[in-house]
Parts: C-alpha cells; structure tokens; sequence
C-alpha cells in the first residue's frame, strides 16, 4: 500500500471526493482517505504522478509519504507527520476572532436589545452603528478567510463541503445585512424614520461573525481531541532511540542510530534502551519489553537471545550484534502497522461515506428550499434567510466522517500498548464479530515444548535419584524427550554424571554403562527384550498414556531391576484454561485443530476446556476445516503464523500469536506479541468494544443531523420551538467534539477486564466437524515406535499419499489405520513406513 498525505479536506464530504477521485484512476484497485490524519492508502499499479494530479483536479492537494525502503538504517516513524500545526493556528483565529465579536456583539444585540450606552458622537445615528457592524464583520471575515477559500473552492470543483456551508450562511448574512444598511440609507434620505428602525432590525452581522468564530471554536476543540487520538501512535515513535553504542576496534563508539548497519556490534548498558533488533553475544540482562508486547515482567536475555528496539535494559551489560535496523524493527513494524490501520477503513465507515457524498449538496438544496417556502408563506426576506442560514450552519458532516477513523486509531493504538496488533480497520471491525475461536495446540493452547510431568520411582529408589539417572542416560541422545528430562534436571541443579558405551536403539530407546553397571531408558518392550518386568508401574504407564503423556521406563539391565518411570508430555499453558473460559463466556465456540493423534488431542482438550476437538489434520486439511466451519459463523484463527498460514487465510480473522519480532506476518489479520493465549479474548473484547463506540459514533452523528435539519428548517416551529442561525453554529461546532470525546473514552477500557463481556444473543451450537472419509481402511502392524513423536512420523509419511485420507497411529498398540480414498497396494504402504526406520511386519 502506499501512502500519501492529503492536504485541503475538512469534512468527510472532502474524504468522498478524494476517494472516488482517486479510484477512478486506471491501475487503482482500492483507496482510502482518512479525514482524521488527513492521510490516504492507495492499492493498485497507478503511478504517484497520477494519484497526486487526480487529488489536485479534485480541488485539494497530495504528496507521497517518504516511506524508506526496506533494510535503510533511518529512524523508525515520522512523528512530525504527526505534529498538531493546526491547533496553534485556531488558537490565534478564535482569540481575534472573539477579540473583535464582543465589541460587534456590544453595538449589535448590546446596544439594541439591552440599551446599553454609546459614545455621544453614535447617539441617534443608526447609519455610523451600522457600518461600525459591517466593518467589524468584514475583519472577522478576513481572519476566517480560510472558510471562504476552502468552501468557493470545492464550490467551484463541484465538491461541496463543510466549509461551503458556513461560508454560503456567512455569506447570506453578511450580504444580506450590507443591502439592509444601503436600504437604511435611503429611508434616511426620504426621512422615513420608522423604515430605518425596521432595517436596523434587519441587521445580521452578528449572526455572521458569531457563526465564523463559533465554527472556529468547534474546530479547535475537534483539533485538540484529534491530537490526542494519535497519542499512542507518538509516544511509540518517541521510544525509538536516538544514538547506539557501536563497539569498534574494541572501544565503545555512540554513533546516530542512522549510521547503525546490519551485522554492527553494539553494547546496551544498564538503564539504556536496545538502540536496534539484534541478538546477544555476551553478557546477561533483564529487558523491559512492556513498550512492545505490554508484558511488565522484564524478560531474562542470555547469549543466544533476540532483543528487540525500545526495550529497556533494567540490570545487566550485553553486547549484541544488529540483525534488523532502521525501518525492519519490530519498533518500526508495529509503527507502520498502526499507521497502516488508520489509513484503510472499515467497512462500516461504508455507510456514513455513502450519505457523506450527497450530504452537502441535499443540505445547499433544503436551505434553499426552505428559504423560497417560508418567503411564500408571507414571511420577510430577513426572518426567511434565517431559516436559510441556520439549515447550512447546523448541518455536520464532520461529525458522520470522524465517527468511525478517531475510533478506530484509538482502539489500535490501545491494542499496540498491550502487544496487540491490529494490521488493518478492517481486521480490528471482523474480530468483533467472530462467532467461531479455532485454536491450534501445539505453541497456541500448549508450550510447544515437551516438559516433564510426572516421576514415579520404583520402591528403594528415590524421585532425586530416578531423574538423575535418567537424565544422564538420555544427556547423550538428540530425542526430544530425552532433552526434556535433561532439562528438568538442570532446573532442579541435579549434576549430570558421565556415562560410558552410550547406545541409541531405534525404536526402543538408549542403552549406556553407568558406575560399572549398564542401564537402559525406554518403553516397556524394550523392557520385555531384555528380561526385565515392568507390571508394577504398567498401570501407571497406561493411565498417563491416556492423559496425553508419553511414559518411558528406566532400569538396571545388570541387575535386572525396574528403577521408575517417567512421563513427558507438551504441557497445556498456565494462563490456556483461563482464556478459553473467557472466550466461552463471551458466547464464543471454541475448536481445537492439531494434527495429533486423537487421544492425546482429546487429552489436552479435556485439560483446556475447549467445546470440540478436531484432531490428525494436516495443515494443508486445517484450511478445509476453516472453510466448513465458516457455514456455522464467523471464524477466527489462532496459530503460530507460519504452519497454519493456509487456514489463518481462509479464517474471517487470522490471528498469530507469540509472533515475537516477525509482527509483518502475511498470513495474520492479527498479531499477538506475546505467547499468552489471553490475548486472544482481549483482541476481541477490544474489538468488540470499538465496534459499539463507532455504533455510538454514527447513532449521535445521524441523529444529531436527523434532529437538527427539521428543527433548522422551522418544522418545529407551530410546536413553539425555533433555532436562531448562532446556536445553530454552536451545536455544530459542539458535534464534531462529541464524537471525537466519545471515542477518546476508548482509552480507558479494560482489555483484560471480563467482568463486562457480553454473550452473543445466539451461541454457535456445537455441531460436530466431521471429516469426509471412505469406509475402505487398512491396519498396519507396526515395530520400533516408541513416542508420540514416532508417531507422528509415520502418520505423516502415510497421509502424504495423495491415496490416503488419514492415518491413526498409536506406538502403544504398533498399529496405524489407514482410512482410504482409493486404490493402493500394500507394498506402497510399507514402503511408506520402512523408509522412515519402521519395520511393518502385518497389512489387514
């Protein structure tokens, strides 16, 4: 998408014209302006030259953001894109313009209503008054010269906006009262007193400048609440340091982050910010990552590390090398997704653009109407023209185009402060709506990684003294479960003792000598070849195999002896069964999709809470799923981004969670940056929450307008009620302020909060996903799997024959059942397996 800054709107009928400008242009396949960073998003083939001359032949001005190519060193964000130029501006106009408005005011409605005195030489001369009016007016005109500029402009452009209204009701007063003095001059010629009092009382330019320093004063406050929505993008432009520490020659260099390159070393002292992406050489440290996935426990760096731009280095020295600078750190990412948010639109902002193209020119067309009815009811030229002036000044399309963009910025930039980003308006409106959470197990709802869970020491033998033994007998071997007994040791600063004769058996497990005496790790047939009984922990082996767990026997072959079992397994996430029971109670189904087995699927399922489990999918078979799942509701995604990238597309609203620094994830709609699963109902709570301040948004705006018109125009009139033309200006200038002010209260919602969550009014019933499959299966009889990794290996090297519809493996039973969409021999089968290292020995 490029982006470009848009000079000269002031209302949404301004965006409307602008966008269907610019989306007539051949090359452009979409557009969107924002009137609240006055910025617009173009997506196509158009070259610049020809967006930019669209937007000047459409009446307004444009000019390409100078967005840095990948892989530069600038700084990350433009804050003075950002800047508030306008509020210093207003503040000038409305203080000259209120300076001179009193003394209009005083020899207007003070003198004539109120008899307030006048000095000697204006007693009596109405004429001196008047044009002392006229030329207070015009310098009060001069100084809200833009309203005239701006409105005739687009006028001319056949664009009328906003600023046309209040200059065509400026104008007709101001015109109006200036034929109402000449008309007083000559009453006073024929020396018709009466007739210079009732032209006197036809006088509107109080009315004139009242509503030009009224509007100014509306525009001010619009100003200031505009720049605050912005707040959260600054202050994230603001934490990009400034200069590194570059380490040359072996001395501490600070250099301009502008001068940082890839592949530079740079040291972060305590108290310092990260100056750019990179990844620890040396040194240990606790990093404040709170500016980027707003989590407030610093996280421990060691060699090895990512570190990331902005975070702050509470305690420790590190010395790291660059990896990511300039405009591809995560700093810079999450800045551009932000900006990149506020520019698209949301597809209920379709509604108010609809009505905002015709707006302005329905408005030009009822004052004139209801001027021309009130003068053929009989009423006079002045009390008609008020009901004119007071139609064009209290109608606010302003306040319709910011409805949706100031809540959208501010609800994406509350999200970027807790880590979650929302890449488009788009994306931040579907999430909302979502119906259906579809949650991936591995990484999502569990750690990722095998821990240990269960150590269960045959009688004589201590838990100590099992988990040291295992772990030095698994310390040599590569196996993942292994690695995860070694880890738990380490936790519990148990030392490794060297073993000698170290022997991987494949399919069983690993042999070695310890202490003179020879010890083997494995399953229980392991165990049974080696003349060993294991029937005393059995039962146990086969309760843990149900919850998910992978059990592995550990014994002394010499002595012929069981020492203990332990079991290992991807443990669920403390935080996991929290956030899935938020979901639930925000009447959302929750499915979980892996690719496991479907006992251990349904094990960890059952820990989790989740309403349905759909287990042994492929990841190109989760795509399939999503897209079945959809005929229920709205479906939203959660993955790691890179396995599941095919169903995060197909979902309503991907969602990549524990992204880390790869924020730009293609696939995503949604990127969490921390790995915790509560996230999830946050994005959707926030989601939700902006959704219903931009329904409060339009709500005000059409009725505001819906209101105002008919009471402007003098329908309420038999009723008693009329509106004088400067309150009309004032509630106009009032509107645009609401809107802005509602969506500012978006920053003190709760993300975390699920006191106030609220169910949908219909929960998406728990029907069953079931996957098309043939009745024609086959079950192999299968040697040497040992773990569930094992199976896993096998199922996929089965599913990978485009004649196999699934593959249900168990290393428990030495069983794979094959369900068969067509034809294929068993030699294609078992060559399938032995090619992994398993010996088939049966096909049924």
């Amino acid at each position: 998408m490029n982006q470009y800054n848009v000079t000269g709107m002031t209302c949404a009928a301004c965006s409307a014209r602008v966008e269907k400008a610019v989306g007539k242009v051949p090359g452009v396949t979409s557009c969107s302006v924002s009137l609240l960073t006055n910025s617009m998003g173009v997506e196509g083939t158009a070259a610049p030259s020809e967006i930019i001359a669209a937007v000047e032949s459409a009446g307004y001005g444009a000019a390409q953001k100078g967005r840095q190519s990948a892989g530069t060193n600038a700084a990350p964000g433009d804050e003075a894109s950002l800047k508030d130029r306008e509020t210093p501006l207003l503040k000038k106009r409305l203080f000259w313009s209120l300076g001179f408005l009193v003394v209009l005011m005083y020899f207007s409605m003070g003198h004539m209503m109120w008899g307030w005195p006048l000095p000697g030489a204006l007693v009596g001369n109405h004429i001196a008054v008047g044009l002392i009016q006229l030329l207070l007016t015009g310098i009060i005109m001069v100084i809200n010269q833009r309203f005239f500029i701006s409105g005739f402009k687009s006028l001319w452009h056949r664009s009328p906006n906003m600023d046309t209204l209040v200059a065509l009701g400026a104008a007709a007063a101001f015109g109006y009262s200036t034929y109402a003095l000449f008309a007083m001059t000559g009453a006073q010629l024929r020396g018709d007193g009466a007739a210079v009092m009732d032209y006197m009382m036809e006088l509107y330019f109080e009315s004139a400048g009242m509503i030009l320093t009224l509007i100014t004063l509306g525009k001010l406050l619009e100003a200031r609440s505009k720049g605050r929505t912005t707040d959260a993008l600054k202050s994230l432009m603001k934490l990009a340091p400034k200069t590194a520490t570059l380490i040359r020659d072996g001395h501490e260099v600070e250099t301009p982050i502008e001068q940082v390159m890839a592949g530079d070393i740079f040291a972060v002292r305590p108290g310092e910010s990260v100056p750019v992406d990179g990844v620890v050489l040396e040194g240990t440290a606790a990093l404040d990552e709170s500016a980027l996935t707003g989590e407030s426990v610093p996280v421990d760096k060691a060699p090895g590390d990512p570190v990331s731009a902005a975070t702050l280095n509470k305690s420790g020295y590190l010395k790291c090398r660059a990896t990511r600078v300039g405009q591809d750190t995560t700093l810079s990412q999450i800045i551009q997704m932000v900006s990149d948010a506020a520019a698209t639109k949301a597809p209920i902002a379709k509604v108010a653009d609809r009505v905002s193209g015709i707006f302005v020119p329905t408005v030009i067309a009822l004052a004139a109407v209801t001027t021309l009815v009130w003068l053929l009811l009989g009423h006079g030229a002045g009390y008609a023209l008020a009901r004119g002036i007071s139609v064009l000044v209290i109608s606010c399309p302003c306040a319709l185009g910011l409805a949706t963009p100031v809540a959208i910025m501010v609800g994406s930039g509350l999200g970027a402060k807790n880590g979650i980003l929302f890449k488009t308006a788009v994306s931040l409106e579907a999430a909302g709506r979502t119906e259906i959470v579809v949650l991936d197990k591995t990484g999502t709802i569990t750690t990722g990684e095998p821990k240990v869970t269960d150590i269960l020491p045959a009688g004589g033998i201590s838990k100590p003294e099992l988990l040291s033994l295992a772990a030095a007998l698994e310390n040599p071997s590569q196996h993942p479960l292994g690695a995860a007994i070694v880890r738990e040791a380490e936790t519990r600063e148990i030392p490794l003792q060297p073993v000698e004769g170290f022997t991987a058996i494949h399919g069983r497990g690993v042999r070695a000598v310890l202490k003179g005496g020879t010890y083997i790790a494995g399953n229980l047939p392991m165990l049974e070849e080696s003349g060993i009984g294991g029937l005393e922990l059995s039962e146990a082996a086969a309760r843990l195999s149900g919850e998910g767990k992978t059990p592995m026997f550990f014994a002394n072959e010499t002595e012929k002896q069981v020492l203990g079992l332990i079991a290992v397994a991807d443990t669920v996430k403390e935080d996991s069964p929290q956030a899935i029971k938020e979901l639930q109670n925000m009447g959302l189904k929750v499915v979980m999709l892996t690719g496991d087995n479907e006992r251990t699927a349904r094990a960890i399922g059952a820990q989790a809470g989740v309403d349905e489990v759909i287990a042994g999918v492929l990841p190109e078979g989760k795509e399939a799923v999503i897209r079945k799942l959809r005929t229920q509701g709205k479906v939203a995604m959660v993955g790691d981004g890179i396995n599941d990238a095919p169903a995060l597309t197909r979902a309503d609203t991907g969602i990549a969670i524990g992204a880390g620094a790869d924020v730009a994830l293609d696939a995503a709609d949604v990127v969490l940056m921390k790995s915790s699963l509560r996230d999830v109902p946050a994005a959707l709570r926030l989601s939700r929450a902006t959704l219903r301040n931009i329904h409060e948004n339009l709500f005000w705006a059409f009725f505001y307008n819906t209101i105002g018109i008919p009471l402007a125009m003098g329908v309420f009139i038999p009723l008693g009620l009329t509106l004088n033309p400067m309150f009309g200006a004032a509630a106009m200038s009032l509107s645009s302020f609401c809107v802005v002010s509602n969506a500012l209260r978006l920053n003190l919602f709760k993300l975390y909060d699920p006191r106030h969550d609220h169910r949908f009014k219909k929960r998406v019933e728990n029907n069953t996903i079931i996957k098309e499959t043939n009745t024609m299966t086959k079950t192999m009889k299968i040697k040497g799997m040992m773990c569930g990794h094992c199976e896993a290996r096998v199922k996929k090297a089965l599913e990978a024959l485009s004649q196999v519809e699934s593959a249900e493996v168990s290393h428990e039973s030495g069983t794979a059942v094959v369900t068969l969409n067509g034809d294929i021999s068993d030699g294609e089968l078992r060559k399938a397996v032995e090619e992994q290292d398993y010996e088939v020995v049966g096909i049924e």
